[in-house]
């Protein structure tokens, strides 16, 4: 019998991958860890100068990588774009907004502006991604960077969490509708993480003790954290798992 090395199901060697939201914090860690095994990456986000720089410093390092412009919630765009530069292997849904606040403080544009991007622009890039999977008879891998908060509630986070919630129950449809087609998709369901984003809240000492009482490992998460789910899930390493919720939240939800 010979042997076969059980990391080589973890390599990503001739996939294509799409991270969104990936100029900087976690979409961009998330494009370099795919690229760093194996993936072709192609880094999407409004802000040419960021994506542009890290397809460059990724290139430099000798990994696979380029960068397109995109307005997730420009759906005629980003439809034409997907069709253009695909097919993608692996759709990283990671682009999201939070605006918090009270439920009698949220506005109409609030409301919109956090479904626009966590959900309705996420169902409608994975529907673009399927459609070139399914020209190409391809299978393939959709991550939706969800939220802890996509299995709990939060006061301040009404509108958040109801996206969140959403993009659980997108994903496990999906799932459902994609299975025969050899298309997984699951959701990954981080804690506060630190990044520039969360940085001015988790300054308030007073909120970052709350946080700290419910994560029960005891510390704030990094974005290291999250890169070994991603690239589990974007393997065949997970190959039999769909439809599920990894919840890197330090047991924020286990009570």
């Amino acid at each position: 019998m010979s042997y076969v090395d059980p990391l080589q199901s973890f390599r990503l060697d001739g996939k294509r991958a799409l991270v969104t939201g990936s100029g900087r914090g976690i979409g961009l860690a998330l494009a370099q860890a795919l690229a760093a095994v194996g993936a072709h990456v192609t880094l999407a986000a409004r802000t040419e100068s960021e994506i542009s720089a890290a397809a460059q410093a990724l290139k430099k390092a000798d990994l696979k990588a380029d960068a397109i412009v995109i307005d997730i919630t420009d759906i005629v765009q980003t439809r034409a774009i997907i069709a253009e530069t695909g097919p993608y292997d692996i759709l990283v849904n990671n682009a999201g907004i939070n605006r918090p606040g009270p439920l009698a403080d949220m506005t109409t544009e609030d409301f919109d502006a956090v479904m626009n991007v966590n959900v309705r622009a996420a169902y409608f890039i994975s529907q673009a991604v399927v459609g070139g999977l399914k020209q190409a008879r391809r299978g393939g891998s959709i991550i939706n960077i969800s939220s802890q908060m996509g299995h709990v509630g939060s006061s301040g986070r009404t509108v958040y969490c109801a996206s969140k919630h959403a993009l659980e129950g997108m994903t496990k449809a999906m799932a459902v509708e994609l299975g025969p087609d050899n298309i997984r998709v699951n959701t990954i369901c981080p804690t506060f993480i630190e990044t520039p984003l969360t940085e001015p809240y988790l300054q308030d000492e007073a909120f970052k003790s709350w946080v700290l009482s419910k994560i029960k490992l005891g510390r704030i998460g990094q974005v290291k954290d999250i890169i070994g789910g991603v690239i589990f899930l974007a393997s065949d390493a997970s190959s039999m798992i769909t439809g599920s919720a990894v919840k890197i939240d330090g047991g924020w939800t286990a009570d």
